[in-house]
């Protein structure tokens, strides 16, 4: 029956004769039409991710956890960073395409209509990277987040609770230090901190069930060399669902940055968020040099505020650091100072304004907003 039919088919071609051998083959969408055509595509996420309790309950709480997850099992297995590559590439494409764009103008060999065109196509591609960015992650800089999962309130903080705050962080940054020296401080291997991240996160998910890490991806960054000058010690890339940690860094930064991290990859995209949640993780973990890590970053985030608030206070509560904390400090300026650079301005400006078109007002300085997250959850569950 199969061939019969097949027999019958090219007898009704032969019959057709030339005409069917002149078919035009489909057209594309020109290249206006394609660009305006996702732009379309762009505002409409645009509207949807204008409604937080939306995103909330759709976006970031039913398909994110399931797609996020399925990214890292994609990439979490290859042992080495996929998304450096990918950047490093798509950097090395950009840099040709523009010397291209530059030589052919020099050499007037455009015609206008071919670079209206080239035009079209870069609104195209900005339009395409834009919808996948959202898709695979940036919608969640919209959700109404940890704060209402917590059942939280964050708001603006007295400078006496701020004080008071410094004083516990303090406290808890001093005895996890002390903790560390008594362990013995065994130095762990990339390997054994990015699987403790895990660790961490797995002891958290007993006590809030919507922070459950499963599929880890975390990567030690080719770029963290380029990172110490640019200013950045880690970073989430949506593209391929990977936590990058720059591991040049000194050793005890290490384990909340992994943390931050983490806690971008299960959708918390805003900097204070990102930072709240990592701390969550860090404390729970059964390791002082991961709570110490967390209590130490926390508390640079919540002296800096009382500083500038209150300097002799915030004065007054750094004298009370152990020795062990003000030596790690010197190191962290030692190294920052040896890698500062005019260029890591500039990067911080531009990394600020991304966040402030990401729903972060701040910029930079959204990092320093966990202190109001840290003074809202010590208010209702009594102790950090």
């Amino acid at each position: 029956m199969i061939f019969h039919g097949l027999g019958c088919i090219f007898q009704q071609f032969h019959g057709m004769g030339p005409a069917f051998l002149n078919f035009r083959p489909m057209r594309y969408p020109s290249a206006p039409v394609r660009a305006l055509t996702l732009t379309g595509i762009c505002i409409l996420i645009h509207i949807y991710a204008r409604n937080p309790e939306r995103v909330e309950s759709g976006y970031s709480t039913q398909f994110y956890p399931l797609f996020g997850s399925f990214l890292r099992q994609i990439t979490g297995f290859v042992p080495f960073s996929i998304g450096d590559i990918f950047y490093g590439m798509l950097i090395g494409w950009l840099l040709y395409a523009l010397m291209k764009k530059l030589f052919r103008l020099f050499r007037k060999k455009e015609k206008e209509t071919s670079e209206a065109r080239w035009y079209w196509i870069w609104l195209s591609r900005l339009a395409i990277v834009y919808i996948v960015f959202n898709l695979f992650w940036g919608v969640n800089y919209n959700r109404t987040g940890a704060a209402g999962q917590l059942g939280i309130t964050v708001r603006d903080y007295t400078v006496e609770e701020l004080k008071d705050l410094n004083c516990v962080l303090l406290d808890s940054m001093n005895h996890n230090r002390a903790a560390m020296a008594v362990s013995g401080n065994r130095k762990k291997s990339k390997k054994e901190m990015f699987e403790h991240v895990s660790v961490t996160y797995q002891a958290l998910q007993k006590k809030y069930p919507f922070l459950g890490y499963q599929n880890p991806s975390i990567k030690s960054s080719f770029w963290g060399w380029f990172g110490n000058y640019a200013g950045f010690t880690g970073y989430y890339n949506p593209f391929t669902g990977e936590a990058q940690v720059n591991t040049t860094v000194p050793d005890f930064l290490q384990p909340f940055i992994a943390c931050h991290e983490v806690a971008h990859q299960l959708g918390y995209a805003r900097e204070n968020e990102a930072n709240f949640v990592g701390f969550l993780a860090a404390r729970a973990s059964p390791d002082p040099s991961f709570r110490y890590s967390a209590y130490l970053d926390l508390f640079t985030y919540a002296n800096r505020s009382l500083y500038a608030l209150d300097s002799i206070a915030a004065e007054l509560v750094r004298r009370d650091m152990s020795r062990d904390v003000k030596d790690d400090i010197a190191e962290w300026v030692r190294f920052s100072r040896k890698h500062r650079n005019p260029i890591e301005p500039l990067i911080r400006w531009a990394y600020g304004k991304y966040l402030e078109g990401n729903q972060q007002p701040k910029g930079i300085f959204s990092y320093d907003e966990v202190t109001a997250y840290l003074v809202a959850y010590r208010k209702k569950f009594g102790s950090l």
